[in-house]
């Protein structure tokens, strides 16, 4: 179900980029084929140009906010820029103290972060400082359908490189965790937990295999074995599935026993610590305290709404119908 969700959501990302390009391309938003003028103040004075010049390009607020329609003038537009050494193209860098909707333009654009503009006219000024120009910048269209795919892009990279970090990390933890398992500490924890299982599933008989599977996966997953967990977990499911008067049917131990699993108690968060430790992080072992103490009560808060639902006769009607 969870999958269809996740294509519902890019389907509705993806037409919601279409929607918005075209209307941006109805508006002419971006005014592709439309000259702008501007001053272009270079680094040194033109002469035998040899290479590029560096420089400024300045639009009055009035003159940029008029060419592209807005309403709002966002002060004068100093922007840096190349002039070609024929001075046919113009390359603007952007940043981000570009107009924003130079920045959305370059999302875009050919090149990363660069708007280029063709040179219909260059004037230059009598002590070679200054320069009128006119030009006119490449057309840009579907920018928000190229920003869905280029952040699609971006994202799968990162996830490749979180996941090859936590390679180590994992296999290290994973390691540990198996001797621990072997060393017998699971069946020691297990042991310790059986009271409280007793009082946190009155309606499981301790000699059923449904008790058995839960201790086996709350141990699991106290101690970060999370893969050894998994089969326990549905194992139990499976198993208490077997007491309910209805099959299919959620029990009240069910529900405490998702609870429990929702809540996430775990005395090394070894997937957390891998995960910030991937990103770079300082000091991953620093999360340690703080999770075992939110999980913990959120744990906590968990079971305790459980227990306190199925007092409500609400909550049994459908399993004591049944049963009768």
């Amino acid at each position: 179900m969870l999958n269809y969700i996740w294509i519902g959501l890019i389907v509705i990302g993806i037409l919601t980029a279409v929607g918005v390009d075209l209307r941006n391309e109805a508006a002419d938003t971006y005014r592709n084929g439309s000259s702008l003028e501007a001053a272009f103040l270079p680094e040194r004075a033109p002469g035998p140009l040899h290479a590029a010049l560096e420089g400024v390009v300045i639009i009055p607020a009035g003159v940029f906010a008029g060419h592209y329609g807005l309403t709002q003038r966002a002060g004068q537009v100093r922007q840096e820029s190349s002039l070609s050494s024929d001075g046919g193209t113009i390359t603007l860098s952007i940043d981000e103290s570009s107009p924003d909707l130079w920045r959305e333009m370059a999302r875009a654009a050919t090149a990363r972060d660069r708007l280029l503009g063709s040179v219909t006219s260059v004037r230059w000024g009598p002590d070679g400082t200054t320069a009128l120009i006119r030009f006119t910048l490449e057309p840009i269209r579907f920018v928000r359908l190229r920003a869905v795919t280029q952040a699609a892009f971006d994202y799968a990279g990162t996830a490749v490189t979180i996941a090859i970090g936590l390679i180590g990390i994992m296999a290290l933890w994973l390691g540990v965790m198996k001797v621990a398992e072997e060393a017998g500490v699971l069946k020691i924890v297990a042991r310790v937990l059986a009271p409280v299982m007793r009082r946190l599933f009155p309606d499981v008989p301790a000699d059923h295999p449904a008790a058995s599977a839960m201790i086996m996966n709350i141990a699991a997953n106290m101690l970060g074995l999370s893969n050894a967990a998994t089969p326990l977990g549905l194992k139990a499911m499976e198993e208490l599935n077997k007491l309910s008067p209805k099959a299919g049917t959620a029990t009240n131990a069910m529900c405490t026993f998702l609870a429990i699993n929702t809540g996430g108690l775990i005395l090394i968060p070894a997937t957390a610590l891998a995960v910030r430790a991937a990103a770079g992080s300082a000091n991953p072992g620093i999360i340690i305290g703080t999770s075992i103490i939110g999980a913990l009560c959120a744990t906590i808060a968990g079971v305790l709404a459980a227990k306190i639902l199925e007092k409500l006769p609400r909550f049994r009607k459908s399993l004591e119908a049944d049963h009768e």
